[in-house]
């Protein structure tokens, strides 16, 4: 239980730092003065919805050991 804890911790850190990094290179490429490759961007922001959803269910999932 306690290791399962563990890793579920570990991946929500993964996640979190990556869906952080996709988030940072999304903003900086709008922004930039180079042309943006709308599909590599599309599915830079599919991967980062992906993230959000884990991220999500990982909390809940600790949310409801914790309670349990």
């Amino acid at each position: 239980m306690q290791e399962e804890q563990e890793e579920l911790k570990t991946r929500l850190s993964e996640y979190q730092i990556e869906h952080k990094a996709l988030d940072e290179l999304i903003e900086k490429s709008a922004h930039s003065e180079t042309p943006v490759n709308l599909l590599h961007m599309q599915q830079l922001k599919k991967k980062k919805l992906w993230l959000k959803d884990m991220i999500q269910k990982l909390e809940s999932a600790l949310i409801d050991d914790i309670i349990a």
